[in-house]
């Protein structure tokens, strides 16, 4: 099947898998290969060769780095970015995410690991409540940024988005008023800049630009060169499936319905039942996250060719 090459492998739009499946990850890493069912096609399989001569970045986005660090080591020959979101909330809101001291100090490992320039903060999505005013999100911005001083240069915010999911799972949630985002991007950037950190924002088009938020995209083909510290020859691509997404389009080798996090804001799970299901159905010798190849599956090979040229691009850096 023709189409556009894909050179960055994500893994973390539709789940979490470092913190849940970090064994298939591994397998499938060893393997050299995985296979991805289409969400909306099911029948549609896609397979993706992971050999790090044709992937040029793994991306991951987590809320817990702690079950894959250890294995880190597997990683080494791929170049990588990470996203590690922290967040002020308790289990009333995120059931099954870690303390986020603890999160914290995975973060702060995995970039001694990495190194800084390939590990993010996502403080997002950003909500109000009576137990998280905006005046405890600036307190508790400003003691996270302190903690992570020196391990990350970008942190990423965004605003909780009402979407059909999040709507039936989280009832009670709110949009953010126009007055409070304002509060909070300009103070945040003050923080961050405070802390060595960079303000951007995920999807919120331009409206904090005026405070110094930088509204480029998080996933961008500029942060992966500086992650790997080449240029990348990609295609001009952008957007998730969100209209205002400025992220570089990438595979993602996740499934919706697999996070056990089970956040009340989450876009990806429908519901409890229905992640406790594909959990149950999860092989980690599986070259698919859940279930297996059925006779009426197309499997189709994704185009893949390193866009990766060789020349350090110091002016990014």
């Amino acid at each position: 099947m023709e189409g556009e090459p894909e050179m960055i492998i994500q893994t973390g739009l539709r789940t979490d898998i470092p913190a849940f499946y970090t064994e298939w990850f591994l397998n499938r890493i060893k393997a050299g290969y995985v296979l991805v069912r289409n969400p909306y096609r099911a029948n549609q399989v896609t397979r993706y060769d992971l050999s790090p001569t044709v992937v040029d970045v793994i991306g991951f986005c987590t809320k817990n780095p702690a079950p894959m660090l250890p294995y880190m080591d597997a990683l080494s020959a791929y170049g990588q970015y990470w996203y590690v979101t922290i967040t002020p909330y308790g289990t009333d809101i995120e059931p099954n995410v870690p303390p986020k001291e603890e999160v914290m100090e995975s973060l702060k490992t995995l970039s001694k690991l990495v190194g800084i320039k390939s590990v993010g903060w996502r403080y997002d999505p950003i909500l109000i409540s009576e137990s998280c005013s905006v005046k405890r999100h600036l307190s508790e911005f400003e003691k996270m940024a302190q903690n992570l001083e020196g391990y990350t240069e970008t942190c990423v915010i965004s605003f909780l988005d009402l979407y059909q999911k999040v709507r039936r799972n989280f009832p009670e949630a709110r949009q953010v008023p126009m007055a409070d985002r304002h509060i909070l991007g300009r103070e945040f950037v003050r923080i961050g800049k405070k802390y060595g950190m960079e303000i951007k924002s995920c999807a919120e088009g331009e409206e904090l630009a005026p405070y110094g938020v930088n509204c480029s995209g998080c996933m961008t083909i500029e942060t992966y060169e500086r992650a790997i510290g080449e240029r990348l020859c990609a295609p001009t691509r952008k957007g998730t499936g969100r209209s205002a997404c400025a992220c570089h389009l990438s595979a993602d080798i996740g499934q919706y319905d697999t996070c056990p996090h089970l956040c009340r804001y989450c876009y990806a799970n429908t519901n409890a039942a229905a992640v406790r299901r594909n959990v149950l159905n999860h092989d980690p010798a599986s070259p698919l996250l859940t279930g297996t190849l059925h006779p009426e599956d197309q499997v189709h090979n994704a185009v893949q060719k390193s866009w990766r040229d060789g020349q350090l691009a110091l002016d990014i850096f």
